[in-house]
């Protein structure tokens, strides 16, 4: 089964992805965690471009082919021979970004977003979508603090963005789970990170059981 998590910055994507792999891991099943841009060694080379704050001028043109070739790549060498091999995928993001950030949140024509998926992804689409949705305040607030507490690069092009850049991203993932209600499990994310992983657990268990 492929599951991805969605929101915006500093929704808590990482720590819950952590918390139901820690569950499945025990329960003794296989899984795979990853993320997107990234999740292999090309990937995360494209990945440091994109989110490089050095990089604002990028355009929103270059921006969507540097994730669809990310992506590419990381289903190629990563989602793929994990879902062949029966494992459960975890990924950190996936196509459902690309909608939100570059077609909600940047304006680019949602056609032709959905061409550079198609291409990218082929037949790979998530069995279950966990979008973690909190106020824009709320998450960017997050972001700022695990920014400022990382000794890693600062992967903040994003999180410099302007107020209502992100808030046209969580509408345009809200907007985008209300399409699709039977893949999407939408869940606060500004409750307590055990009542959050709780709540994913509920809805996420019994659909792995089901199969």
């Amino acid at each position: 089964m492929f599951i991805t998590f969605e929101g915006i910055e500093g929704c808590g994507k990482s720590t819950q992805i952590s918390l139901l792999e820690q569950a499945l891991t025990t329960s003794g099943r296989r899984v795979v965690r990853t993320r997107e841009p990234g999740g292999c060694p090309i990937a995360d080379q494209v990945r440091a471009v994109l989110l490089d704050a050095a990089n604002r001028a990028m355009v929103p043109m270059t921006e969507l082919m540097l994730y669809g070739a990310a992506r590419s790549q990381h289903l190629a060498e990563v989602v793929r021979p994990a879902l062949a091999q029966g494992q459960i995928v975890l990924c950190d993001r996936f196509s459902d970004a690309t909608r939100a950030y570059q077609a909600f949140g940047r304006g680019l024509d949602r056609q032709l977003i959905e061409q550079i998926n198609q291409l990218a992804c082929q037949d790979a689409s998530p069995d279950i979508t966990v979008l973690l949705d909190c106020p824009v305040e709320i998450g960017l607030a997050r972001a700022q603090q695990r920014i400022a507490a990382s000794s890693g690069p600062r992967e903040e092009r994003f999180e410099l963005e302007a107020f209502e850049f992100h808030q046209r991203v969580r509408d345009g993932y809200l907007a985008l789970a209300g399409q699709e209600p039977r893949r999407f499990i939408t869940v606060d994310a500004t409750a307590p990170p055990e009542q959050v992983a709780a709540a994913i657990a509920q809805a996420v268990l019994p659909r792995l059981e089901a199969q």
